[in-house]
């Protein structure tokens, strides 16, 4: 099977390695042009903060840790998906709202049931 897309020479080990430092390239790309990321380091500094202050059981811990990664990946595969459709087009159109609202949705969705998770994890010990 001939793939068309580009990939990078070398052995294995060169192309993972190659693959982590484009994979680092991104996040960085989401902390320097992406706002909702730092909104979203911050309430994950803030959650990690009061877990530590609550001492939350290890299976708290694995929600809150799971809820954080998936957030902010939802929030890189949104990016990708607008700066894609900014690539093929710069005209509106129906179907690129489509397209960006409900990648935008999608993580708007994860950061609500993630909130309310955190509600039923903190709320009980706060008070």
């Amino acid at each position: 099977m001939n793939s068309n897309r580009l990939k990078d020479d070398g052995n294995f080990i060169v192309r993972y390695y190659k693959s982590f430092l484009h994979a680092c390239s991104g996040i960085i790309y989401g902390i320097k042009y992406e706002h909702n990321i730092i909104i979203m380091i911050i309430a994950a500094i803030v959650v990690i903060g009061a877990g530590l202050y609550y001492n939350i059981s290890s299976g708290e811990w694995l929600f809150v840790l799971f809820a954080i990664g998936s957030v902010m990946s939802m929030e890189m595969i949104n990016s990708s998906i607008e700066a894609t459709i900014d690539l093929i087009t710069h005209e509106i159109h129906p179907l690129a709202k489509v397209a960006k609202d409900t990648a935008s949705s999608a993580t708007l969705i994860l950061c609500i049931i993630s909130l309310i998770g955190a509600c039923i994890i903190f709320i009980p010990k706060i008070f």
